[in-house]
Formats: structure tokens, C-alpha cells, sequence
């Protein structure tokens, strides 16, 4: 199957998912307000992270397949950033709201419609795996698709939590366990957008990805033969999946025809140690002066041993 054809076929399953997380997300945020159920509002707060995960994911799709142009050289991978960083500020916002009216039904506890609760909940956890699994099916080297998975299986979770609280409910007439499942929802979510931030505000900053050094790159670099230094050397992430490598080498003196296989390489080690793909390397005999050189004193890593993202 061509790589367009994969694309489309991610896009279809992440329309279908969006669509019934959607109506999910309707459904449970009317229910919440129909049964006075904090634990089913909250909830639909996180089935409404899923629904913003999956349609961010699905504008990836289509943002990565723009052409670059003469404004945008690097295209369009940077709007899912942007996205992402809205997303995380206002589920935090949510989060904290519902942490808020949690507090004051633990202090004045409301009438829960705990059967009407505990049907809706039910049909969210239905349709949240069937979601989970039309991901699942799909290959999860995909960051996006990856993580559109993880919000709604952490959604699965939440709503198993309501089922929980609303079958107690309905046995024992404990209201307070209403805000107390609501609380946890609260806390999910908090960490999930704490975790978007994150994320969000290091690829902004021209962060690295996860598990990489300035050291460890320049080593791999520096033990191709015929490399003898590595300077200014300048590793960002794009987008996630997308991270770019800009350095100077300087190498042996030799004929220019030579540095094709040192080129060659070092692109293979960049790719094969850390998945980098886009590269622009700049040879020279001797240091130019411009960026500082990375000394391999300080490298953290066993001899021989090329670390892996």
C-alpha cells in the first residue's frame, strides 16, 4: 500500500473516532446536566480532551502533507504545536474548575440521578474502546495516532470510574461519591495537560527530543573516521517525529570527493542512533570559529556505544 494511501486510510479512522467521540462528548456533558452528576460533567471534560486529541490529530495528517513555500520552509508542522499548547491551557482551566465545584459539593452534596448516571457512563465506555481499538489497529510508530490512542484509553478509564461510582451510589445513597470520583477525573486531566504543556512549550523553545544529548550526537558524529571535531552543532524539534540537525565537521584533509562517504556516514548514524532525517552538515578543514565545539570529556555514554532515542 503507497504512503498515500496509508495516509488516507489514518485520516478515515481518525474522522469515524472524532465523530463518535463527539457525540459521546454531547451526550455525556447533557447527561451530566440532566442528572446533576459532577463525576459525568467532568468526564465529558476529558472525553472533550479526546475529541480536541483526535481532531489534532487528523489536522496533522493533513498539515504534514502541505507543500513548503517561499514563507513557510519547514511547512506546517507547527500548527499542531500551537494547537497542542491551546489545548493543554484550557483543559488545565477545566481541570481546575472542576477541582473547584468538587470542593463545594463535598461541602453541600447534590441529589444524583445515579441510574441515568450509570447508563450513559456504560454507553461512553462502549464507544470509547470501540474507538481505542480502530486505533489500535493502526501502526503506532505514528506519535499522533499514539497518543489520540492513550487520551482515550485514559478516557476508558474515567468512565469506568463513574460506572463505579454510580452502581455505589444507587446501592448506598452515598452522594459524596460523587465530587470524590470527579476529583480523580480533575487530576487526570491535570496531569494530561500538564504533560501537553510540557510538550508543547519544549518544542517551541527549540528543545530536543527525549533521550538526546548535544554530547551523545557529536560523539556518534565524531566517531565516524576521518572526523576529527564537531562545533556548532544545533539539534530542534519541528514538530514531533520532526527533528531537524544543523553542525560543522571539521575533517581530515582530503580530496572533496572523499567527504561524500564521510557524509553519507554520518547521515546514516544520525538516523540509525537517534531518527534524525533532516540534516545539514557543513565540512571543513579547519574550525571556522563560529559555535563552540563539544568536548568529548564530558560525554556520559559507554564507549562504543551509540545511544538511541
Amino acid at each position: 500500500m503507497s504512503s498515500s494511501s496509508v495516509q488516507d486510510a489514518r485520516a478515515r479512522r481518525l474522522l469515524v473516532s472524532l465523530a463518535l467521540t463527539g457525540l459521546i462528548f454531547l451526550a455525556e456533558l447533557a447527561g451530566g446536566l440532566w442528572t446533576r452528576s459532577l463525576a459525568l460533567l467532568s468526564d465529558s471534560a476529558h472525553v472533550f480532551m479526546d475529541v480536541f486529541a483526535l481532531g489534532l490529530s487528523y489536522l496533522a495528517l493533513r498539515a504534514a502533507a502541505l507543500p513548503a513555500d517561499d514563507r513557510h520552509t519547514f511547512g506546517f508542522h507547527r500548527l499542531q504545536v500551537l494547537a497542542a499548547l491551546a489545548n493543554g491551557a484550557t483543559l488545565l482551566l477545566i481541570a481546575f474548575e472542576i477541582l473547584r465545584e468538587a470542593w463545594a459539593r463535598f461541602q453541600n452534596p447534590e441529589t444524583v440521578l445515579a441510574g441515568p448516571m450509570l447508563v450513559i457512563a456504560v454507553l461512553g465506555l462502549g464507544v470509547n474502546l470501540v474507538v481505542a481499538l480502530m486505533l489500535r489497529q493502526h501502526d503506532h510508530s505514528d506519535l499522533n495516532i499514539r497518543s489520540a490512542f492513550l487520551h482515550v484509553l485514559g478516557d476508558a478509564l474515567a468512565s469506568v470510574g463513574v460506572i463505579v461510582a454510580g452502581i455505589a451510589i444507587l446501592l448506598t445513597g452515598w452522594l459524596w461519591l460523587d465530587p470524590l470520583v470527579s476529583v480523580l477525573i480533575g487530576l487526570l486531566i491535570l496531569f494530561s495537560s500538564g504533560r501537553v504543556l510540557k510538550e508543547s512549550m519544549h518544542i517551541l523553545a527549540e528543545g530536543m527530543p527525549a533521550g538526546m544529548t548535544a554530547r551523545a550526537i557529536a560523539d556518534a558524529m565524531r566517531r565516524i573516521p576521518g572526523v576529527t571535531e564537531v562545533h556548532d552543532l544545533h539539534v530542534w524539534t519541528v514538530a514531533p517525529g520532526f527533528v531537524a540537525l544543523s553542525a560543522h565537521v571539521v575533517l581530515q584533509d582530503q580530496a572533496l570527493s572523499q567527504t561524500a562517504g564521510i557524509m553519507t556516514a554520518l547521515k546514516d548514524a544520525l538516523l540509525e542512533g537517534f531518527e534524525i532525517r533532516h540534516t545539514t552538515i557543513q565540512c571543513e578543514c579547519a574550525a571556522c570559529g563560529q559555535g563552540q565545539a563539544i568536548s568529548p570529556e564530558a560525554i556520559d555514554v559507554n564507549p562504543g556505544e551509540v545511544p538511541r532515542k
